[in-house]
């Protein structure tokens, strides 16, 4: 125990407090039982111990655990908590916890067990709680974490520190007095959608996409393995899916074509789509009015950020392709969105709105009430003309 305590503290200590993302002040962290799931790479384990770090406790009482060390494939998690309970254990932290044979199970009896004891654990955002054996839903807080927004990419570059806004005062156009006349929003924005979205990118842009390849190459072949439905020796169809759909994003699927291409059953290709947007690598979009169930037809296919489409898509990343992609990214992290009849995107199942650029025509758009343009290269709102970069101050 000793070795774990100061191993542990060891982590808390090396971790950088400097700039705090939009989730670390929405956490209720008086909650005795705290779940963060999301992608790869976007800094869920980081805000577990900016907190632990500000708490400032005696070494002892604090425990941070990663599940995916070796040190648990020959000992109990249940006996280690145990006995750090019995030494004065306070606060418990477990990372990468479906890492972690039946980990619901011994999280529930952990939290049942030891009633003074606090429990945050983080996992992959493919962890769902209504499908685990363990029943946590009725106990646990559960939060997402996404990738960074364009704010808070200004804010840890240390370029520019705003406050979010919301989408009401976007489409108002009450924003001036949040976001100060002197900023220059395009200056950075090409850059943040190429190396911007993952925290690990800030300071290491030359090899991010090779660290992306490896990241998705990890998500299918490994964390995936704790869907139970995923048969793991189908990993390298499920890689080469995401090589053809990197080719053809946004898209309509064709799933007889995506079968046929991929060598995966037709009657399991909507599951593995499914499972690609659980893990984050893409997104999708289904018909306004129609609900997103796991076996209803897509009607658009896109990558579910601007910098994993610049690392895959071979090319594929002109100026449309990432005009949508950022918008659907950012928004879809707070809001509900659609396909339309009319538009790109229908959100909450009132707004619609148009992606393209400065000159884009509002024909589409004709006799639809709430609808906008978004532009990407507009500095600022127009009436009903919409900067597209704003959309990324939503968090």
């Amino acid at each position: 125990m000793i070795s774990l305590v100061e191993q542990s503290q060891r982590i808390i200590n090396s971790v950088r407090s400097d700039y705090k993302r939009f989730l670390y002040y929405k956490i209720n962290w008086n909650n005795r039982l705290i779940g963060i799931k999301g992608a790869r790479g976007t800094g869920k384990t980081t805000i577990v111990l900016q907190w632990l770090k500000s708490l400032n406790l005696p070494a002892s009482t604090v425990l941070y655990l990663s599940l995916d060390d070796i040190y648990f494939s020959s000992n109990s998690l249940k006996e280690t908590v145990d006995l750090f309970y019995k030494q004065g254990g306070k606060i418990l932290v477990l990372d990468e916890v479906h890492k972690y044979p039946d980990w619901s199970i011994v999280v529930k009896n952990i939290y049942d067990f030891y009633p003074e004891l606090k429990i945050i654990f983080t996992g992959s955002s493919i962890i769902e709680l209504s499908k685990q054996k363990g029943d946590l839903s009725r106990r646990v807080i559960m939060y997402d974490l996404p990738g960074l927004s364009y704010r808070e990419y200004l804010g840890i570059k240390n370029i520019a520190h705003f406050n979010p806004i919301t989408l009401t005062e976007i489409l108002e156009n009450k924003v001036s007095g949040i976001i100060s006349n002197d900023f220059r929003p395009l200056a950075h924005f090409q850059n943040y959608l190429n190396f911007g979205y993952y925290p690990f990118g800030i300071d290491n842009e030359e090899d991010i996409y090779q660290r992306i390849n490896q990241l998705v190459r990890t998500i299918v072949e490994v964390d995936m393995a704790s869907i139970e439905s995923f048969d793991v020796r189908n990993s390298p169809k499920m890689l080469q899916l995401i090589s053809i759909i990197a080719k053809q994003v946004p898209f309509k699927p064709n799933i007889s074509e995506l079968s046929e291409k991929t060598g995966i059953h037709r009657n399991t290709l909507n599951s593995y789509l499914y499972y690609l947007e659980q893990a984050k690598i893409i997104a999708l979009l289904f018909p306004a009015g129609i609900s997103s169930a796991l076996l209803k037809k897509p009607e658009k296919v896109l990558f579910n950020n601007t910098t994993l489409l610049s690392a895959l898509g071979n090319g594929n990343n002109n100026k449309g392709t990432l005009r949508e992609t950022f918008f659907l990214s950012q928004i879809s992290s707070l809001y509900n969105v659609h396909y339309p009849k009319s538009g790109d995107f229908m959100v909450n199942e009132k707004y619609v709105f148009e992606i393209g650029g400065k000159t884009k025509s509002q024909k589409q758009l004709t006799n639809i009430d709430n609808s906008f343009v978004v532009a990407d290269d507009l500095e600022y709102s127009v009436g009903n003309r919409l900067p597209l970069w704003l959309f990324g101050f939503l968090y």
